[in-house]
C-alpha cells in the first residue's frame, strides 16, 4: 500500500475539521476526494501533505510521514496545491526546472520538455510566469510536481488539488488524461481533490465523498454518484444516467414554471439503476 491514512483528525481553532478519515491508495490508483465546500477535503490533504498537524496515522510506503528524512521524501511525494503564487521573474521552463531532484538523472532536460508539451506549455518556455493565465499557471505548476516525482524509484504519491479549477473544458480532460495516464503507466499513487462530479466520474478508480470532516462514502462512481446521496450531501436533486462511454453522469434537474423539477432526457444516455 503506498498510501494509509487511519482515523486521521484535524482540529483548526478548536473545531474539528476533518473527524476519523481513513483511506488506502494502491500504486498506479487515481482517488478523487469529493464533497461540498467546507467539507474538509484540502484540509485532509494538507495534513497529509504534512502541512497540518493531525490525530492518527498517515503512512506511505508503511513509514509514519514523521519518519520520512524531507529530502527522500520530496521523492517520493509530491503535493500541487490549490493556489500557488510566482511572482519571481521566471520562465515556465526554469519552473519546472526547479522540480527537478538535484540527484536527478542526466535526461533531466528532456523530462521537463516531454512534460511541458504533454500540458501544452512548451510554446511558453521562455515566457515569465507572472504574465501567464491561470490556466497556464495552474498546467505550470502540475508539469512542476510532475517532474519532481516522475522518474523516481520505488513509491510516488502525488497529492492535487483542485488541479483542473481554471482550465477549460478540453485543457480539463488534457490534464486528467495525463494524469491518469501517468498514474497506470508508472505506477503513481494519485489522490485528487475535485469538485466537477463529472469529471471524477469519467476518470477516477474510486471515490471518497466527505461531508462536514467525515467519511460519507466510498467506491466508485456507480456506487457513490446515486441521486440519493447527491441529495444528502449536496442538497440538490439530480438524476444519474449512464453514459455510453461507460461511466455515469450527473444531471442536475432544474424547476420549471410549477416549480417542479424537470430535466429534458438525452436518448443517448439511459438511466442508471
Amino acid at each position: 500500500m503506498v498510501l494509509s491514512v487511519n482515523k486521521v483528525s484535524v482540529s483548526l481553532e478548536r473545531s474539528r475539521i476533518v473527524d476519523g478519515i481513513d483511506c488506502h491508495l494502491k500504486a498506479g490508483e487515481l482517488l478523487m476526494l469529493l464533497g461540498p465546500n467546507g467539507a474538509g477535503k484540502s484540509t485532509l490533504l494538507k495534513a497529509i501533505s504534512g502541512d497540518l498537524p493531525y490525530g492518527g496515522s498517515v503512512t506511505l510506503s508503511g513509514r509514519e510521514l514523521g519518519q520520512w528524512r524531507p529530502e527522500r521524501l520530496a521523492r517520493q511525494r509530491a503535493v500541487m496545491p490549490q493556489r500557488v503564487e510566482v511572482n519571481f521573474p521566471l520562465t515556465v521552463q526554469e519552473v519546472v526546472q526547479l522540480g527537478r531532484p538535484k540527484t536527478a538523472s542526466g535526461r533531466s532536460d528532456l523530462v521537463v520538455d516531454e512534460l511541458m508539451n504533454e500540458l501544452d506549455i512548451g510554446h511558453l518556455r521562455h515566457r515569465l510566469v507572472p504574465g501567464l493565465s491561470g490556466g497556464e499557471q495552474q498546467r505550470l505548476q502540475l508539469a512542476r510536481v510532475l517532474a519532481q516525482i516522475i522518474d523516481s524509484p520505488g513509491d510516488r504519491l502525488l497529492l492535487l488539488d483542485e488541479c483542473t479549477s481554471a482550465l477549460d473544458p478540453a485543457h480539463q480532460q488534457m490534464v486528467l488524461d495525463l494524469v491518469r495516464r501517468l498514474a497506470k503507466a508508472e505506477g503513481m499513487a494519485v489522490l485528487a481533490v475535485v469538485h466537477d462530479l463529472n469529471l471524477a466520474a469519467q476518470f477516477a478508480d474510486r471515490l471518497l465523498v466527505m461531508k462536514a470532516g467525515r467519511l460519507v462514502h466510498e467506491g466508485s462512481a456507480r456506487e457513490v454518484l446515486t441521486p440519493e446521496l447527491l441529495e444528502t450531501v449536496y442538497g440538490f436533486t439530480a438524476r444519474v444516467v449512464e453514459l455510453d462511454e461507460g461511466y455515469p453522469m450527473v444531471v442536475p434537474r432544474r424547476r420549471g414554471p410549477s416549480g417542479a423539477y424537470t430535466a429534458p432526457m438525452n436518448p443517448s444516455c439511459r438511466q442508471a439503476s
